[in-house]
């Protein structure tokens, strides 16, 4: 047996650490969360040759968003009596199949279903991963693992839109899709190379997650959760027109800007596995008040390309905590049903999306960009008092650090 294997019953904690397996993850969510963005890099060409509005062609980003939010809340359970193992590669190949269904869609209605299968990828990997996590590394390691896995997303923020443009403009929008599936085949092979055998725990069932919400300080963290990622949503839709309106820069500004809150965002990430090995409460509050913070402080004092670059950067390097953060709070926190406990994590994360831009957008109508980045900080601050008031890591958290 391999010295990475987890037979039934053994702790992680007596394995060495699978660092070339927690690498494969950080792989299979660049792979999943680049291909969830390539439309937006892609939408105009895509529309033209689909011969669709750009609104419908938009809709292949719904498709994913809604799948993947369901995937979130199901998958455990539906997958409660299958290796852990199998249920990864079955993502990885539901990521091959993605995108080359939407690569060579005649119409689309075959594109749509390419992306609900995407979806249904996404939202499944990612609600399993904090629970692999910790079975991949001793207890320890798991803030280190859990940073590596997730800037795979702040990886696929910072590349997949501007290569996904510039490739779709050389060779076309369906060959972009063609690379993305060759990308999800090197995931697959490396994730079976490397990957452990990881057979299931417990009885996940949809239950589980009415029970797990029916506890109190599981219940408002993920309070907590969906007023951090809304607020921060809020604001991250409508940072081009702030930046354009308030600032006064142009389209080439605007993009150097966007690309440095998303470098900051991927050291961010890195700092969050810092952070959380010596205080989790102090990361889950410091990333909401930082950001709230300057929110107000954009909406009240913008209009300087250097001050607002700076601010936006450090929103970005703060923002990068939050999913570490909040990962390994289940990991101490929620040991005992941390599938289920991603999923709820992850659906909390996409209704906040969800939210977060339909009320930025209502906002901007009825007050103005300014008043959006208020009401976004408003949230921040809210979130921020209601972990300090309200969400403790459990006693485990002080044997994991």
């Amino acid at each position: 047996m391999s010295p990475h294997r987890t037979t039934a019953g053994e702790p992680a904690a007596s394995l060495a650490p699978a660092w070339a397996a927690v690498a494969s993850m950080s792989l299979g969510v660049f792979g999943l969360v680049g291909a969830e963005f390539l439309p937006a890099s892609l939408l105009t060409s895509m529309a033209s040759d689909l011969a669709v509005s750009e609104g419908m062609a938009g809709q292949a980003v719904t498709a994913t968003a809604v799948t993947g939010l369901l995937a979130s809340l199901t998958v455990a359970a539906l997958t409660y009596g299958i290796d852990r193992r199998r249920v990864l590669l079955g993502f990885s190949v539901l990521l091959v199949l993605s995108n080359f269904v939407v690569a060579l869609a005649p119409n689309m209605w075959v594109l749509l279903l390419g992306r609900i299968l995407l979806g249904a990828a996404l939202g499944g990997f990612w609600s399993l991963s904090t629970a692999v996590v910790m079975r991949l590394v001793p207890p320890a390691d798991v803030p280190r693992a859990l940073s590596i896995v997730v800037s795979g997303v702040s990886a696929a923020t910072i590349f997949a839109a501007p290569v996904g443009s510039f490739l779709g403009e050389l060779w076309g929008w369906r060959s972009v899709f063609v690379g993305a599936a060759v990308l999800g085949g090197i995931t697959f092979m490396m994730q079976l190379a490397t990957l452990p055998a990881l057979p299931p725990r417990g009885r996940a069932s949809l239950g589980t997650l009415a029970r797990l919400l029916a506890r109190r300080r599981v219940a408002l963290a993920m309070l907590a959760v969906l007023l951090v990622f809304a607020g921060h949503m809020g604001m991250f839709t409508y940072v081009r027109p702030f930046l354009e309106g308030v600032t006064g820069i142009g389209v080439g500004a605007v993009s150097a800007t966007l690309l440095a809150f998303g470098v900051a965002n991927f050291a961010g990430n890195y700092l969050g596995g810092l952070m959380v090995a010596r205080s989790l409460r102090l990361t889950l509050a410091l990333a909401p008040l930082t950001i709230g913070t300057l929110a107000i402080l954009l909406a009240g004092t913008g209009g300087s390309f250097v001050t607002d670059l700076a601010i936006v950067s450090l929103w970005g390097l703060s923002f990068g905590t939050v999913p570490v953060g909040w990962s390994a709070w289940i990991a101490r926190s929620v040991e005992d049903e941390a599938e289920s406990a991603g999923g709820l994590l992850v659906a909390a994360i996409n209704l906040a999306i969800a939210l977060g831009a339909a009320v930025g957008g209502l906002v901007l109508e009825l007050s103005g960009i300014e008043s959006v980045f208020v009401a976004s900080g408003s949230l921040l601050l809210l979130a921020a008092a209601t972990v300090l008031a309200a969400v403790r890591p459990a006693a485990m958290a002080a044997k994991a650090t």
